[in-house]
């Protein structure tokens, strides 16, 4: 177990492109793996698992390094030298690296770990925002399960393919999966592995996406022939999920504000053999006028604070900002109240999103149920999944029905 000066150069500068340059983890770490074709599989792990750890842990190594922002090159090597120490690592005698101090970094870690906000590297107005919604015990759990890495998960595209004819084309390719309890269509990978690279991907037999994420759908109710509205597709996993589940049979509408998300989706759809989509950009109050009491089924997937993904995107950690949550609300709360009146009447709406936080959440639904529009419907139930009692994204999903 030894460090490769390249890969760990790598490293450095993909670090100096998130941290100081405002980049996003995900987009730096794909550049980074096709920076050298020489690399087997185990060299690109190195890179793309040492830059997510990084990331995640940035405040506690920050602090053990004594390093402040913005970080110069020696802090990005201070902190990656924190990262070896407390991963095992012997450390070379490269310059960058001279004179680690081994045991100081290692008792420092013991000190700081006292703290949680430290302990979990988040700021500390998400640690006081946390404890203030969900309580010390179930915090304290969330946020340790926040920071373990996410699981792949496929979701088999039914539209070409069982999850079991999915299971083997995967095996000849010596991928290994597991099937999940209670997932018609889910399944797991053993060990991390690029399936975007594979045919079996690139023949739309299936997409990646989180065992909660894949319950949205089918939470919804969806039957072949609805006309079925999702409001904010964005590029379009739950869309393309409900689309398989309607068979192709029905009208499936694809919304979102953002017209490069619904080329994404198109593209996708095209891959996925989904072909009863049809694409509407949000441009003005009339797209949803015209839709208002016409769908059998609605999808809010609401944009959150996505507090329930960080374990998916550790960066967010930093990127978040607390005003940020402040006006989602505000947003979350405007889109409930507009897009619920597309559902007809005896139609079901599902509002959902990727946050634990009962503001975003069980809240807005209380509310949106007090309003002029809200009185129409009828709450069936809602689900809160949390990482640290499923291992998978934190989500939340409320059903509710209009009133005949």
């Amino acid at each position: 177990m030894r460090l490769h000066r390249n890969l760990v150069y790598t490293t450095i500068d993909s670090l100096n492109a998130i941290f100081n340059e405002g980049e996003y983890a995900d987009k730096v770490v794909a550049r980074a793996l096709k920076k050298d074709k020489r690399w087997g599989s185990s060299d690109r792990k190195f890179v793309a698992e040492t830059i997510y750890e990084i990331v995640r842990w940035k405040r506690l190594y920050a602090e053990i390094a004594e390093v402040k922002e913005p970080y110069d090159r020696d802090n990005l090597w201070r902190m990656f030298a924190v990262w070896a120490v407390l991963r095992g690592y012997p450390i070379p005698d490269w310059r960058q690296l001279e004179g680690t101090p081994e045991r100081k970094i290692k008792g420092r870690f013991d000190e700081l770990s006292k703290n949680r906000a430290l302990k979990e590297s988040i700021p500390d107005w998400m640690d006081e925002l946390g404890l203030k919604e969900l309580g010390e015990k179930v915090w304290s759990k969330e946020i340790a399960a926040q920071n373990q890495p996410a699981k792949v998960i496929l979701r088999t595209n039914t539209l070409k393919g069982t999850k079991e004819s999915l299971r083997n084309t995967l095996m000849d390719l010596n991928i290994e999966t597991e099937y999940l309890k209670d997932q018609p269509e889910a399944l797991v990978l053993k060990e991390r592995a690029n399936v975007f690279l594979t045919d079996a991907f690139k023949q739309g037999l299936f997409e990646v996406q989180d065992a909660n994420s894949q319950l949205v759908a089918g939470f919804l109710d969806v039957k072949p022939g609805m006309r079925v509205v999702d409001t904010c597709a964005g590029a379009g996993g739950k869309t393309l999920h409900m689309a398989s589940l309607m068979e192709n049979k029905g009208q499936l509408i694809a919304m979102d504000l953002y017209e490069s998300k619904l080329k994404q989706l198109k593209l996708r759809a095209k891959r996925n053999g989904a072909f009863n989509i049809e694409y509407r950009i949000i441009d003005s109050t009339k797209v949803i006028k015209k839709l208002h009491e016409k769908a059998d089924r609605v999808l809010i997937d609401a944009p959150c604070s996505g507090l329930g993904v960080l374990k998916r995107n550790p960066d967010s950690k930093w990127k978040l900002q607390p005003e940020f949550i402040d006006n989602i609300r505000k947003v979350q709360s405007e889109v409930l109240e507009s897009y619920s009146k597309i559902v007809k009447p005896g139609g079901k709406l599902v509002y959902a999103t990727c946050s634990v936080l009962p503001s975003e959440n069980q809240e807005q639904v209380e509310k949106f149920l007090k309003t002029e529009i809200g009185q129409q419907f009828t709450f069936i139930e809602d689900r809160k999944m949390l990482a640290s009692e499923s291992g998978f994204d934190g989500f939340y999903m409320a059903l509710m029905e209009r009133k005949k």
